[in-house]
Parts: structure tokens; C-alpha cells; sequence
């Protein structure tokens, strides 16, 4: 028998947080579903939680200053807070085609939606934290750029171009890759989300060129049932998402040889991203969001 999920567990099913529809309502669902029971992180940032208080020193945020304390004592002191976070996020979407897939078994959507979800509460985490975020779209090219940038006005244009955003085409990695590493000013937290429909080197050289420049990587592997148990059409055909193309396949082989494959697919691409210093998520589709989200947040918090 499968344990029974929380109330609020079941708020944050795919499902339901397709239903919610506004994305900033889906992200702060998520994100607040997420930090319960958060260990927190040692680091300082700009969360509301307060740490401790500071002698003022030129450079700090005179916002910061206890203007109380100054007038008891006569001496200038900033509150530090409590917080896990980098200076400037970008989140990277893979729009292809094959993102199109999933929302035919139930609890679970299509894996573009479920990325927006996430791409949201990544970018509603960094607002929280007083950061800048920005979001790159991208497929056979950059679709959208948005570089980093601070302010709950930028996020919210970033959730509408979000929920424009389409499946279509097919990825070219190396020329994306190529095209942005010299784009982003300043090191970034990178988070790249994607079904991974590539050989795991030609990711991992991708990702040293965001590497060397001392940014640091999560990439979140997006699954959907469908992937783990393709349908064939007629005439046991299956069609390529990106491509077109069509195979012939024996029904059989999806018990077998292509879950083993499948399984030897994410294990490599799972190790080529941590060859390259990056953090790595599987995140399956018919799952609620925040149990991902939460995994991430506690690894950053004992590995800041």
C-alpha cells in the first residue's frame, strides 16, 4: 500500500498546480511547500530570518542599519540575516519538442509545464533572497535572453515569457552552449532544465564552458512516465518527438532492452555532470514538485 501523501503534498501534485494556472501562485506554492524543515544554511543573505548584528563598515547597505542601536549608543551596526543563496541566477529551459511529451498518465503533465513550475519556484526563490535572476528559452537556438537582473517586476515578466514559451524543434547543445557562456557577466548559479535528449559527452562539454568560468551548475533531468513506457502506434511504430522519425520496435523491448538502456542513459548523464563540478536532479513528472525542490535546497544548505 503507498503512504498517504500530506494535504499539502497533495496541493503540489503536477495536476494540481497546472490547475492553479498563475505561475506566480504556483511558485510561491512551491517554494513555501519546499522550506518547511529546511536546514539552515550557515551562509548570510537577504532572508527575513535575523543572525546577528555587525559593526558598519564602507560598502554595506545603509538599509541594513539598526537605527535604534545607533541611537542608544551612538555606533553604527547592520543586522545580518540568515540565507543560502548566490548573487545572480539564470535558469536555462530546454523548449524543444520532445518537452512536449507526458500529461497522458494521470497526476502528471506534459514536461514543459512541469518545467515551468520549476523554472518558477527557482526564480520566486531567488527573488526571496534579494537576487538577480534572469532565464534563457532555447531549442535548435536561443529562443529568449533574459540576463540576471534584480526586482519582483523582472520575475514576473519572466513568468509571462514562461507561459509563452512552446515545444518545438530540436536542441543543439553545442551551439547554445557556445553561444552563452561569453553572455553571462559575473558568476551565476545555472540551473538547466531538460529531458537530456543528447549524448552525455557532448552535455558535459557544454557544461565545462559555463565550468571554467566559475559558475555554479544544478541540472534538473526531467522524466515523464511516457519516457519509461513509450506507446507505439500502429504498425508498432514510434515517432522521434524532435525529428519525425519514425521506428519499428517490438512491444517486448520496452520491458527489457530499452528500460535498461534508458536506466544506462541517466547514469551517464548523471556522472558527466558531476565530473564537471555540477549538482544533479532527477524529477519525474507524476511527482509533487516540492519533494524535488526540497532535496535540492537541503544538498545546497549542507554544501554551501
Amino acid at each position: 500500500m503507498k503512504p498517504q501523501r500530506s494535504a499539502r503534498e497533495r496541493l503540489l501534485t503536477p495536476d494540481v498546480l497546472a490547475g492553479l494556472r498563475n505561475l506566480d501562485l504556483v511558485a510561491r506554492t512551491a517554494v513555501e511547500g519546499s522550506l518547511i524543515g529546511l536546514h539552515r544554511s550557515a551562509k548570510f543573505g537577504f532572508s527575513q530570518e535575523f543572525a546577528e548584528y555587525r559593526a558598519y563598515a564602507p560598502g554595506d547597505d545603509p538599509r541594513y542599519i539598526d537605527w535604534n542601536v545607533f541611537a542608544r549608543t551612538d555606533k553604527t551596526f547592520v543586522k545580518r540575516f540568515y540565507g543560502d543563496t548566490n548573487t545572480q541566477l539564470l535558469v536555462m529551459l530546454d523548449v524543444s519538442a520532445s518537452m512536449g511529451v507526458g500529461g497522458n498518465t494521470a497526476g502528471a503533465v506534459d514536461k514543459l509545464s512541469y518545467a515551468r513550475f520549476a523554472a518558477a519556484a527557482m526564480l520566486h526563490l531567488a527573488s526571496r533572497q534579494h537576487d538577480r535572476a534572469g532565464l534563457l528559452l532555447f531549442a535548435d537556438e536561443i529562443v529568449d535572453f533574459q540576463p540576471p537582473r534584480p526586482g519582483m517586476r523582472n520575475v514576473s515578466q519572466l513568468y509571462h515569457r514562461l507561459e509563452a514559451a512552446e515545444a518545438r524543434g530540436q536542441t543543439q547543445w553545442a551551439s547554445v552552449f557556445e553561444t552563452l557562456a561569453p553572455r553571462i557577466s559575473g558568476r551565476a548559479l545555472v540551473v538547466l532544465i531538460s529531458d537530456f535528449y543528447v549524448e552525455p559527452e557532448d552535455l558535459a562539454a557544454g557544461l565545462k564552458k559555463l565550468g571554467v568560468r566559475g559558475h555554479d551548475l544544478l541540472v534538473m533531468h526531467l522524466l515523464a512516465p511516457e519516457d519509461w513506457k513509450p506507446e507505439a502506434g500502429s504498425g508498432r511504430l514510434v515517432k522521434d518527438a524532435e525529428t519525425g522519425r519514425t521506428m519499428a520496435v517490438d512491444p517486448a523491448d520496452f520491458q527489457g532492452a530499452y528500460q535498461t538502456r534508458l536506466r544506462d542513459h541517466i547514469d551517464q548523464t548523471r556522472r558527466q555532470v558531476l565530473g564537471c563540478g555540477g549538482h544533479y536532479l532527477q524529477m519525474d513528472t507524476d511527482q509533487p514538485l516540492n519533494q524535488t525542490l526540497q532535496r535540492y535546497l537541503n544538498f545546497r544548505a549542507r554544501h554551501p
